[in-house]
C-alpha cells in the first residue's frame, strides 16, 4: 500500500514532468516558428551581418554599410569568422545554439534563487524559468532576428553564480561588457560587494578585448567609440517604440537636441546611482540574483538604445518578493511577465491618453525594478511568512463525479486590484483576438460562412415561429422613433458600463461575492469565445436580402461592415452567443441574488429584458443569439458552483445606509 507521502511524491513528480513537457513544447514551437519562416524573412539581422551580401563581407568600415552594423567592434571581430560558414548550416547552428543558450540561462537562473529555497521550488524552478524565457518577447525576438543578446546575460550569470574564482568571474563579465558596453555597470556592483578582484578583472578584460578590436579594426573602433559616442548614434531611428531606454522615451516625448541629451544624462545618472545602491543592498542581503536583475534594469534604462532583444534583464526581476500579504505576492511577477510576454497593445487600450505608458511599458517596468519597487529583505518577518489569505470553510463536493478543485478555495478577502485590472484587460484583449481569428484575422474574412449560418438560424427560427426580428426591427425603426433612439443608446452605452460598475461595487463592498461573480462571468465569456470560433454568424443587420434596418450605424457595405470606432478591433460576425444579452443576464442574476431591496432586484430583472429588446430591435442579434447568451451564462455559474462550491458569503450587517447591496462584515464560513 502507498501512504500519503508516496502519493504526494507521485503528484509532485507528475507536475514536474508536466512542467518539463511544457518547456519542451515551447522550445519546439520556437524552433518550428523560426525554421518554418521563409529563408529571406528569418534571422534577418544575422543575414544582414554575415550573409553573402552582409556587413561583415563589406570591405571598409562596418558602420558605413547601407545595413549598418550596430554592435561593438569586438562583436564584429568575433562574428567575422562565421561569415565563411555555409548559410544554411549557419542558420540551423545559430538557431539550435540559441536554444542551448536559453536552456542554460534558465538552469543557471533557477539555481541562483536566493536561499532558503524549498525543495518543491527548486524542483519546479528550472522548467518554469525555461518556459518563461521561451515565452518572453526578448527571446522570441532574438530567435527571429538572429541576435546575440542572450549571450551577455548568460555570461554575467555564469560569472556571478557558476564559475569559481573572482578572476574567472571577471573574465566572463568583461567579455559580456565587450559585447554590450552597459554591462560594465556590474563592475561597481562587484566592487561594492567585496569582490574587488572580480571588478578589476572585469574592467581589464573589457579593456583588453576592446584593445584587440581596436588593433584589428582601428577605423571601425574610432567610428564606434569616438564618432558615435560608444554606438549612441548608430541607431537608424532611436525614437522608435522598440528602443526601450530613457533616450528613446525622451525622443518619443518630442524632446530633441542638446536639451534632450542633457536631460538624458541627468536622468541616467540618477537612475544609475539609485539602482546600483539598491542592487548593492540586495546583494548584501543574500539576494544576488535580484541584485543582478536590478543592475541589468539600470543598464536597460541608461543605454542610449535598448532594443527588444536586449530586455531580458527585466524578466530576471521576477525573483523579487513584494507585498506583505500572500494575495499580493503574485502582483509583481505577473506585471513583469505580462510586460515581457505580451505586446503593449494587449496590456493597454489604444487611447491617446495612454500612449506615453503603452509605448514605454518595459522601460517603466525596468525603472520600477531599478528605483522604486519595495522588494522585501530576507530579514523581514514577511519574507517567508506573508499574511495568509482568509478562506471560507471547505464544503463537500456537489456531485460525486465532479470533485471540487482543491487549489481553488473560496477566498473571502478582497483580491489585489492591479491583478484584477490586468486580468480584465488581458482577458478582453484575448477576447478581441479570438473574435478576429475566427474569421481569418479580418472583419470580412468569414463573410460567406457567417451569412450561410445566418440563413440556418433564420430557417430554424421560422420553423420554431421565433422569427420576430424583422417585425420588431421595422416597428422600432419606422413607427417608434423615440423607442429607436432609446434602444440605440441602451445598446451602445450599457454593455460595458453596467458589468464594470457592478464589479467595482462588489469589489469594494462584497469581496467574497465579487470573486464568485467574476469567476462565473469569466467562464461564460470563455465559452462564448468557443462559440465565436466554431460558429461565425452574421447578425440580421448584415444579412443581404432580408431587409433589416441597422438603426445604430445606418446603411452598411456588407463587405466592410461598420461598428463605429471599434470596427478594426471587433469581428462583426461574432453574434452567437450574444454577450450583449449574456452579460446583461449575468448582471441581472447577480443583482437579484445580492441586492436587499425589492426595487433594486426589479432593476436587475429589467436590465436583461431591455437589453434583449435592444439587440433585436436594432437588428444586431437574432432571438437564438440571446438563447445562446443565456446558455453560456448558465454554464458559467454552473461551472463555478461545480468546481468551487457555493459562493463564500460575507456576513450581513444590520440594515443601514445601503440602497443596493448588503454591507460587508467580517468574513465567516458559509
Amino acid at each position: 500500500m502507498t501512504g500519503p507521502a508516496d502519493a504526494a511524491t507521485g503528484r509532485m513528480s507528475a507536475v514536474r514532468a508536466g512542467l518539463w513537457l511544457l518547456a519542451a513544447v515551447l522550445a519546439a514551437r520556437q524552433l518550428v516558428a523560426v525554421l518554418s519562416t521563409p529563408r529571406g524573412e528569418r534571422l534577418t539581422d544575422l543575414e544582414t551581418w554575415i550573409g553573402p551580401q552582409g556587413v561583415l563581407h563589406v570591405k571598409g568600415s562596418l558602420y558605413d554599410a547601407p545595413d549598418r552594423f550596430t554592435g561593438t567592434p569586438f562583436a564584429g571581430l568575433v562574428l567575422k569568422p562565421l561569415s565563411r560558414a555555409a548559410e544554411q548550416a549557419l542558420g540551423w547552428g545559430w538557431t539550435f545554439g540559441s536554444l542551448v543558450l536559453v536552456v542554460a540561462l534558465g538552469v543557471v537562473a533557477a539555481r541562483a534563487l536566493p536561499a532558503p529555497v524549498s525543495r518543491r521550488t527548486s524542483l519546479f524552478a528550472t522548467p518554469i524559468a525555461i518556459s518563461l524565457l521561451m515565452l518572453s518577447l526578448p527571446v522570441r525576438n532574438a530567435f527571429t532576428l538572429g541576435q546575440t543578446s542572450i549571450l551577455p546575460v548568460l555570461l554575467v550569470l555564469l560569472g556571478c553564480f557558476t564559475v569559481r574564482g573572482q578572476r574567472a568571474s571577471g573574465v566572463f563579465i568583461g567579455v559580456a561588457a565587450a559585447l554590450q558596453p552597459t554591462v560594465l555597470l556590474f563592475a561597481p556592483l562587484l566592487w561594492c560587494t567585496g569582490r574587488r578582484r572580480a571588478a578589476l578583472t572585469t574592467a581589464g578584460t573589457f579593456a583588453a578585448a576592446t584593445a584587440v578590436a581596436w588593433a584589428a579594426m582601428p577605423h571601425d573602433s574610432w567610428t564606434y567609440w569616438i564618432h558615435h559616442l560608444a554606438g549612441a548614434g548608430l541607431a537608424t531611428d532611436p525614437a522608435a517604440g522598440a528602443n526601450q531606454s530613457l533616450h528613446g522615451m525622451l525622443l518619443r516625448f518630442g524632446l530633441a537636441g542638446p536639451a534632450e541629451k542633457v536631460l538624458f544624462l541627468a536622468l541616467g545618472a540618477v537612475v544609475a546611482v539609485l539602482g546600483l545602491r539598491r542592487a548593492v543592498t540586495y546583494a548584501r542581503d543574500g539576494q544576488l540574483l535580484l541584485a543582478v536583475a536590478v543592475t541589468g534594469c539600470v543598464a536597460v534604462a541608461v543605454s542610449p538604445t535598448t532594443w527588444q532583444h536586449q530586455l531580458l534583464w527585466v524578466l530576471l526581476a521576477v525573483v523579487g518578493r513584494v507585498g506583505k500579504r500572500a494575495s499580493d505576492r503574485p502582483m509583481w511577477p505577473v506585471l513583469v511577465v505580462l510586460a515581457l510576454t505580451l505586446p503593449p497593445k494587449m496590456l493597454l487600450p489604444e487611447m491617446a491618453s495612454l500612449e506615453p505608458v503603452r509605448d514605454n511599458v518595459v522601460l517603466i517596468a525596468a525603472l520600477a525594478a531599478a528605483c522604486a519597487v519595495p522588494f522585501l529583505s530576507r530579514t523581514s518577518p514577511r519574507y517567508e511568512d506573508p499574511v495568509p489569505t482568509a478562506y471560507a470553510a471547505p464544503v463537500p463536493a456537489r456531485w460525486a463525479r465532479v470533485p471540487l478543485v482543491p487549489v481553488w478555495r473560496r477566498v473571502t478577502t478582497r483580491p489585489n486590484l492591479i491583478l484584477e485590472l490586468l486580468l480584465i484587460r488581458v482577458g478582453y484583449s484575448a477576447y478581441q483576438q479570438v473574435r478576429l481569428a475566427a474569421t481569418g484575422g479580418t472583419i470580412s474574412g468569414g463573410r460567406a460562412t457567417a451569412e450561410h449560418h445566418g440563413q440556418q438560424i433564420h430557417s430554424v427560427e421560422k420553423f420554431l415561429h421565433l422569427d420576430i426580428e424583422h417585425w420588431v426591427n421595422h416597428s422600432v425603426a419606422l413607427h417608434a422613433t423615440w423607442l429607436k433612439d432609446f434602444f440605440n443608446f441602451y445598446y451602445t452605452s450599457f454593455h460595458f458600463v453596467v458589468p464594470l460598475s457592478l464589479l467595482a461595487l462588489m469589489y469594494v463592498r462584497r469581496p467574497a461575492e465579487y470573486r464568485w461573480a467574476r469567476s462565473a462571468l469569466g467562464f461564460a465569456t470563455l465559452l462564448a469565445l468557443v462559440g465565436f470560433w466554431a460558429y461565425p454568424l452574421a447578425p440580421p443587420r448584415l444579412m443581404p436580402g432580408l431587409g433589416f434596418i441597422d438603426t445604430v450605424h445606418g446603411a452598411q457595405d456588407f463587405s466592410k461592415p461598420d461598428y463605429g470606432t471599434l470596427t478594426q478591433l471587433t469581428n462583426q460576425y461574432a453574434a452567437m452567443p450574444s454577450l450583449h444579452f449574456g452579460w446583461s443576464l449575468w448582471c441581472g442574476i447577480v443583482i437579484v441574488v445580492l441586492a436587499r431591496r425589492k426595487w433594486v432586484k426589479a432593476l436587475g430583472v429589467i436590465h436583461p429584458l431591455c437589453t434583449v429588446s435592444a439587440i433585436v430591435g436594432t437588428g444586431n442579434h437574432w432571438v437564438l443569439d440571446a438563447v445562446g447568451g443565456a446558455t453560456v451564462v448558465g454554464l458559467g455559474f454552473l461551472l463555478t458552483y461545480a468546481l468551487q462550491g457555493p459562493r463564500a458569503r460575507t456576513r450581513e450587517e444590520p440594515p443601514a445606509q445601503v440602497d443596493s447591496l448588503p454591507d460587508p462584515g467580517a468574513p465567516v464560513a458559509s
